[in-house]
């Protein structure tokens, strides 16, 4: 979810940005570090995995590994939750099917995921019922910054780069 975020979120830059302190200017952020929800015992902590897309899908499995249990045992450096571009938040462990995430600021958005599931779902191609791996997502933006034609667009952007593993490399 990290490597495909950074796909949509390089084509998509308004999403990758923040207000400055005066909430006039735009800043386009060109790197790519996306902070990760963890229900931690002392509450939601948001470290932040730096140059998602500079990483392989082995490097941000390990760090994201890393970060969880050091979150949970209150082992973060101060560095390790700053600077955070986008944030990805899931309630897959503890199930739901959708939830709205609160944008974590100075980030003008963040994504939701709930747990997935295989679902029977029509084929509008060989009229027939298939089964597939649905996940349900959902996702909140500061409506100063994100239009609305963007934010339709956000999720099937998405969607369409998980569908193409080959869109991104490892």
């Amino acid at each position: 979810l990290l490597k495909a975020l950074s796909v949509v979120l390089r084509e998509m830059p308004e999403f990758n940005s923040s207000l400055d302190d005066t909430n006039e200017n735009l800043i386009l952020k060109n790197y790519y570090h996306l902070g990760v929800a963890i229900d931690a015992p002392s509450g939601l902590t948001v470290p932040v995995i730096h140059d998602v897309d500079q990483k392989t899908v082995f490097d941000l499995s390990e760090e994201l590994m890393d970060l969880s249990v050091r979150a949970r045992d209150k082992k973060l450096k101060p560095g390790e939750l700053k600077g955070g571009t986008f944030t990805i938040s899931s309630l897959g462990g503890i199930g739901g099917t959708g939830f709205s995430p609160i944008v974590n600021p100075p980030e003008v958005a963040i994504m939701g995921v709930s747990r997935s599931t295989w679902k029977e779902v029509y084929d509008k191609v060989t009229g027939a019922f298939v089964a597939q791996f649905i996940m349900p997502f959902s996702f909140s933006y500061d409506l100063r910054v994100i239009y609305f034609s963007a934010a339709v667009s956000f999720p099937s952007s998405f969607s369409d780069v998980l569908s193409d593993l080959d869109s991104f490399e490892n």
